[in-house]
This record gives structure tokens, C-alpha cells and sequence, in this order.
């Protein structure tokens, strides 16, 4: 169904958007079933418009779990070209191939399917084992694995890098 590829394409480009190290979401989460609650939905399953999911968003599949307050997802040609969360904020947590955590969150979540960018806005933060990254702007490029956060009007970007020893706990 084309919530279940949206949630997938989402997971995909949240996971991968640390510049500490690439972050493969869990892979096995993909053949999970999708459990999806909300208060409301509206839209239908063609291109006629965007689906909207609102009134308390929670989407589950394996070990991912995503929280909004609402989730807009639009189609074209029946496959999904854009997914927007919003919320105070939304966020995401899942697992990395290698059973590391990865968080991800802001007020806004823009996932382009097309151009395969991932924006995320509204006091952005994402955090690993790794490190962390937070600013009022962050976007990650799938293609090219390139990370951009802050700049003109997004404010500073702070990072946290932990010691290899403390992310594999083995230090202080």
C-alpha cells in the first residue's frame, strides 16, 4: 500500500542523514507489517490529492515508531512523491542494521521523493550513538549523502562526535 512505501522511504532517508557516520535503518523493518493510528484520515489512494493523516499520527513497523501531529502524503501516478510530518514536534526512532538507536525530530519532516532530500525543520535535532546534530535546519541528500544544517537564517549548527571507546562502551 502507499503508506507502507511512504513510512519505508521515510525511514530510509531519516536514517541515513548523519554526517557522523552513514545509518542504515533496520532493513528487516521494510517486510514488517505497518500499523498506522490516527484520529482522522481524509484523502483517497489516487492523485486526486494529498492523504492526510491528523489528530495524533503514529505509524509502527518493526522497529521504527513515528510520532506527528499530522502526515501529508502525496501521490502522482500512484506512487509516492512527497511525505510531510508536522508536529511539536514529529519525531522518529528505529534501529540501525547493527541494533544502534537513531532519534530524529522537528517540527516539520520533508521527505522530496523525487530529488531524494530529506528536510527537517523547527529546532531539527538527530541523534545516534555517534553523535548528535541539532540546528533550525537540517537536509540530508540521499544521492549524494551530503548533510547541510544552519546557515543564513537556520542559525548555528551544534554537534556532538562521542570518543569511538564511549559509543562502544568501552570508556568513561
Amino acid at each position: 500500500m502507499s503508506l507502507r512505501a511512504a513510512s519505508v522511504l521515510l525511514v530510509l532517508a531519516l536514517a541515513g542523514m548523519l554526517a557522523t557516520g552513514p545509518a542504515d535503518a533496520r532493513r528487516s523493518d521494510r517486510n514488517q507489517p505497518m500499523d498506522i493510528d490516527a484520529g482522522r484520515q481524509e484523502g483517497s489512494l489516487d492523485d486526486s490529492g494529498p492523504i492526510v493523516l491528523s489528530g495524533g499520527v503514529v505509524i509502527t513497523q518493526g522497529t521504527m515508531h513515528v510520532e506527528s501531529d499530522r502526515a501529508e502524503i502525496t501521490l502522482r501516478g500512484g506512487d509516492i512523491q512527497r511525505v510531510v510530518l508536522t508536529g511539536s514536534p514529529a519525531t522518529m526512532r528505529q534501529e540501525t542494521d547493527d541494533g544502534s538507536p537513531m532519534t530524529a525530530r522537528g517540527q516539520r519532516i520533508d521527505y522530496n521523493v523525487a530529488d531524494e532530500t530529506m528536510v527537517i525543520t523547527g529546532d531539527a535535532h538527530v541523534e545516534q550513538p555517534q553523535g548528535n546534530m541539532a540546528s533550525q535546519r537540517i537536509v540530508y541528500n540521499m544521492q549524494t549523502e551530503r548533510v547541510e544544517a544552519g546557515g543564513e537564517g537556520a542559525g548555528r549548527v551544534q554537534m556532538r562526535i562521542q570518543p569511538r571507546a564511549q559509543r562502544e562502551g568501552g570508556g568513561d
